[in-house]
């Protein structure tokens, strides 16, 4: 998880983002960004959730990486404007305490892919899993 945060960082800082156009919550299930040089992106709750940009947001550490872990069904109860440079998303695990910024919307979706692949070859590698655990 450090090393997905190293690279969201790298990336934000050599990318000039176009202006938002829209933003849609489809709770609870996704937010859908779009920007001025036409880019759409469809962002998963599981996926915004475990790129939250808080410090606090529920990190376990595995042999010194942060990884989030048992997140796939998470959801996305409400967004919450802040000034006007992003949101606070809050999340049904009770997770609120990150902004979402428009330029890390961006940064989100462009990257998506490798960062979620990323994502999950750190999950393997300790041997966690998207999915919660069970309880008993």
């Amino acid at each position: 998880m450090l090393s997905l945060r190293r690279t969201l960082r790298r990336i934000h800082s050599s990318v000039q983002v176009p202006r938002l156009t829209r933003l849609s919550l489809h709770a609870p299930k996704n937010v859908e960004v779009e920007f001025a040089d036409g880019n759409v992106f469809n962002l998963s709750a599981e996926f915004l959730r475990i790129s939250s940009p808080a410090a606090d947001s529920k990190i376990r550490t595995v042999g010194g990486e942060k990884v989030i872990y048992g997140r796939r069904h998470v959801g996305i109860m409400s967004a919450e404007p802040v000034g006007n440079y992003g949101i606070r998303l809050v999340f049904d695990d009770l997770h609120k305490t990150g902004i979402y910024t428009w330029d890390f919307f961006y940064n989100l979706g462009a990257n998506k892919f490798s960062l979620m692949r990323s994502y999950i070859k750190t999950l393997k590698k300790h041997g966690l899993s998207r999915d919660p655990r069970r309880r008993k």
